[in-house]
């Protein structure tokens, strides 16, 4: 199996396309690699720190890259061990899995509701799983994110990103977090139509202070309450009017929940 220091010597160079987001370009550069025959089914590929240095790539666009090869079964992820090559006959992959997502555009309303139902429900899960260190992690992640310049979009979008994929690690539901990661290229796409504001951006840094206040003290009403909130915010920006009723906060938490609001247990 291909050890870190293996192929570094070649060139990796990423194909310059502004038009197209950077996971989607180090997913092309990685399948190039697979199908060149650089790494084989089987082979564990170097650690992220030694793949973003060699592409020259930020690791959370590379993560993104990675996952989105996870959802096409091409790499796996062990726990532990780092990614591994799952398989090479990427034609099929295309043709059976890839192109079926592809075949269908879902609308931007469809995957931000299906965004809020599945992030609440992690967020909820987290509050009562999520360790210490987890939770450390999730306010240091909002804290590069706060401090991403917004004339910076992609900084903005992968800050954010590193965020809520941390927050869905959290919930611990494997498969809970591999329906997420298929929703995250579309989710990408979201965002960069909305432009968000300094006043919007400093706005979503608080909610999501907010969100990890309530995992700190195990209240998964109060969690996924202040969620259905952030996640609303992006949702009224960028749905558009066509007629059929908006999804509002009652739509995801129930009006009998009641958050602890800091009391304890």
């Amino acid at each position: 199996m291909p050890a870190d220091d293996v192929h570094l010597g070649e060139s990796w160079s990423l194909s310059p396309d502004s038009r197209r987001p950077l996971p989607e370009l180090i997913e092309h550069k990685l399948r190039e690699l697979i199908i060149g025959g650089t790494f084989k089914a089987g082979d564990r590929l170097p650690t992220e720190p030694v793949l973003a240095d060699k592409l020259n790539v930020a690791r959370s666009s590379l993560r993104t890259a990675l996952q989105r090869l996870q959802l096409q079964g091409i790499v796996e992820v062990r726990r532990g061990l780092g990614w591994y090559v799952r398989r090479t006959d990427l034609a099929d992959v295309d043709q059976n899995l890839e192109g079926r997502l592809a075949a269908k555009q879902f609308s931007h309303t469809d995957l931000l509701e299906v965004r809020i139902a599945l992030e609440t429900t992690a967020v909820s899960l987290a509050a009562v799983r999520a360790d210490a260190g987890e939770l450390d992690e999730l306010a240091k992640l909002n804290l590069r994110y706060q401090r991403a310049s917004v004339d910076d979009v992609q900084e903005v979008i992968e800050s954010d990103e590193e965020f809520h994929s941390a927050l869905i690690r959290a919930s611990h539901n494997e498969l809970l977090e591999n329906m997420y990661q298929a929703l995250v290229p579309g989710l990408q796409d979201c965002k960069r139509h909305a432009h968000p504001s300094r006043e919007v951006h400093s706005r979503s840094a608080g909610e999501h202070e907010q969100v990890v206040w309530f995992l700190r003290r195990h209240d998964e009403v109060g969690a996924k309450s202040a969620m259905t909130r952030h996640l609303l915010g992006l949702y009224n920006d960028i749905v558009e009017e066509d007629g059929t009723p908006k999804a509002t906060h009652s739509t995801y938490v129930g009006v009998s929940d009641n958050p602890i609001w800091g009391t304890s247990r």
